[in-house]
Formats: C-alpha cells, structure tokens, sequence
C-alpha cells in the first residue's frame, strides 16, 4: 500500500483504457477491505469505514474532500450516523485506474491517522 500513497494521481481522458482485470486484481491485493462493486454498469472500488458518532464520520469525509481537492480526483461519499461509504471510480472512462487505487490506499491512511 506504501507504494501506492506515495504516488500522485494524473489526468485520465476519455481515450484513457480502464484497468484490465488483471490489473484490478494485482492493485487490489495491495489494499485492504475495498470491495469491487459495479454501479451503473461501473466499476468501483467500494469501503465503508465506521466511527463512534456522526461528528467523526463527517470530520473524516472532509479530509477525504482535502485530498480529493489536492489529487483532482474526487470520490462519491456517503455519510451517515458513525460510518463514512467511499467509492473510487474514474468517472471519464467509466471504470477503474490506478487513480482509484492511489486514493483508496491514501483514504485508508487518512483512516488510520484520524483514528490514531
């Protein structure tokens, strides 16, 4: 997972392949708990991460915009009472790249520092 956080996002156009199935399975081995899930036909890279309150669970979705604001990749979120649902997915190509698994591997060390 080090590998991945320390990598940057980079722009992905329309003509940009998705990540093969392959790719997806060997970049997914890397990180921990991300579920792959297809939504509308797309596939995502899906985690929920829970928390002991609301205030938490919205604290930690800001950081996650930071980053997102910072990589130029931003992620759907779904924030409830005590968990945070993230998906990563590359909107423009309709499926996965490595973007989504450098964010994912940033997300979970945003976790590990806002539990910490």
């Amino acid at each position: 997972m080090s590998e991945l956080i320390q990598q940057n996002c980079v722009p992905v156009r329309s003509s940009t392949p998705a990540l093969t199935e392959l790719e997806i399975s060997e970049l997914n081995q890397k990180l921990s708990g991300w579920n792959l899930e297809k939504k509308d036909s797309e596939l995502r890279l899906v985690k929920v991460f829970k928390f002991t309150n609301f205030n938490q669970a919205i604290s930690f979705s800001n950081q996650v915009a930071r980053i997102a604001d910072e990589q130029d990749h931003h992620p759907a979120l779904l924030v409830e009472w005590g968990k945070v649902t993230v998906n990563w997915w590359t909107h423009v190509i309709h499926g996965l790249h490595l973007n989504d698994f450098i964010m994912a591997a940033k997300t979970d060390q945003l976790f590990t520092s806002h539990t910490s």
